[in-house]
């Protein structure tokens, strides 16, 4: 079956789903979808996954170790350099999982 506004040939980069329908304030239904992209093959690869992890995770502990400096309650430095820290263990878990480095990921 071809989606509506596609040719049989045409492949849709996005799915879309029937999730229910609704009744509109004129009397009329109306069908509810969701849209969802397809996965490239660059999204289906666990290394795009894991580096993209391992960028977030280094720039969210790099904002924390900056805010330190920018903080004065002690507590609240506590908090930020122990964030820091353990982020930088899911980054090093994120690495160790992509070199497959443990032998969990082996």
């Amino acid at each position: 079956m071809t989606p509506i506004g596609f040719s049989a040939g045409h492949r849709p980069s996005q799915q879309y789903f029937v999730i229910g329908t609704r009744r509109s304030a004129d009397g009329f239904s109306r069908i509810a979808t969701r849209t969802f992209n397809m996965a490239s093959s660059a999204d289906r690869d666990p290394r795009h996954h894991t580096q993209k992890m391992q960028k977030a995770l280094e720039e969210i502990r790099t904002h924390l170790r900056e805010d330190i400096q920018k903080v004065d309650e002690p507590q609240l430095k506590a908090m930020f350099e122990t964030a820091a820290e353990v982020l930088g263990g899911l980054e090093k878990a994120f690495k160790d999982y992509e070199n497959k480095n443990e032998s969990a990921w082996q």
